[in-house]
């Protein structure tokens, strides 16, 4: 019986001994202080904020730790993008026989993403903000021509095509404010980026607060991963190969059959948070309007970029990457892997565009 106990004992102290002794993370620290292994930064009153030379030396060492203060959250009207590893390009047969969206696995990191695209009641701010501010620097004819919204494209773009309405209203009646912005080049898009991250930094410069990253066009790689919503293959933001749902409601504003625009309940733009939003939380990430991209075009895109945050700059190529289709085009063009493009200093009624922000270092339990 005397044994027995001493067996039972013995395998109960074999088993709590190493935990009770490594239970905190503390002993590991202490062991290597001991030893001369990895002293604590900013151990015994060493480090500070590491904002000065003197805060971040001591006794002829370096303690310094990371600056205190600085946490990175979500833009207001952003959603937080994971990084991710996925299968870039083509998700179903190429129509085109193009050959410009062959596949290959491509890594992103973390980013923020608007949840819509930008509106007409968003993209205003910017104009009011230039006509009162920067008249003097960029001049009221180049505000006026360049990042204006052009609203004669709803009766240019289209043949025999009455757009009265849509050209008179589209921007300046209220009725439209949540609508998506169009008319907008590319060149006006990359304007309302620096604008818009400028605005920000200003106020967190005025309140001694951390700059933030810039806010930018999306690289295609970025937008394709985003569109997909962590759904490996996905033909389209939702997932399914097929543009209706079981009820037969169309999952986006495209153009269903030849002549009816209205089957999905928009003849011309949708509110910019209509249709349901993918797994991201991004809506319209397929139809209502393309969305311009970062990158150049290029029919050797595949082959030539990295396969780590690809992106294709180049200064000397005008034609630019847009991505996601509009309430004009067949379904083909929602495809989250269909590539096309419009040349950075044209202007449609269906492309628009949203912008992104880098996310800066790990996600805490996303990483």
């Amino acid at each position: 019986m005397n044994k027995r106990v001493l067996k039972t004992f013995l395998k109960v102290l074999l088993v709590a001994t190493p935990v009770i002794f490594m239970q905190s993370c503390s002993f590991v620290n202490k062991s290597m202080d001991k030893m001369g292994i990895g002293g604590k930064k900013g151990g015994k009153g060493g480090g500070g904020d590491g904002s000065g030379l003197s805060e971040g030396l001591r006794d002829g060492e370096i303690v310094a730790t990371a600056r205190k203060g600085y946490k990175q959250t979500a833009p207001n009207g952003m959603v937080l993008i994971p990084s991710g590893s996925f299968t870039m390009g083509q998700a179903d047969e190429d129509v085109m026989s193009a050959r410009i969206g062959m596949n290959k696995r491509v890594t992103i990191v973390p980013f923020y993403m608007d949840d819509t695209e930008i509106t007409n009641h968003e993209y205003r701010m910017f104009i009011t903000t230039m006509t009162t501010d920067s008249v003097s620097v960029l001049g009221e004819e180049f505000i006026m021509t360049k990042l204006y919204p052009d609203s004669t494209v709803w009766s240019r773009d289209f043949t025999y095509h009455n757009g009265d309405q849509m050209t008179e209203y589209y921007f300046s009646s209220p009725a439209f404010d949540m609508y998506p912005v169009v008319g907008i080049s590319w060149d006006a898009a990359q304007y309302f980026c620096k604008w818009r991250s400028k605005a920000l930094n200003d106020y967190r410069s005025q309140h001694n607060m951390f700059r933030s990253p810039r806010y930018r066009l999306p690289s295609e790689a970025e937008w394709e991963w985003a569109a997909r919503g962590g759904k490996e293959g996905a033909k389209y933001p939702w997932g399914n190969p097929y543009v209706a749902n079981g009820k037969g409601c169309f999952l986006a504003n495209f153009k269903p059959y030849r002549g009816n625009y209205r089957a999905d309940g928009y003849p011309y733009t949708a509110p910019s948070n209509a249709f349901n939003p993918n797994d991201y939380g991004l809506y319209n990430m397929a139809g209502n309007v393309a969305e311009w991209c970062q990158d150049a075009y290029s029919e050797s895109y595949m082959p030539v970029t990295w396969d780590l945050n690809p992106v294709f700059n180049d200064e000397n190529e005008p034609r630019k990457i847009i991505k996601g289709g509009s309430w004009k085009d067949v379904a083909y063009f929602l495809e989250t892997g269909t590539r096309t493009y419009e040349y950075r200093d044209a202007t449609r009624s269906y492309i628009g565009f949203r912008c992104v922000m880098d996310r800066l270092g790990s996600v805490p339990g996303r990483e």
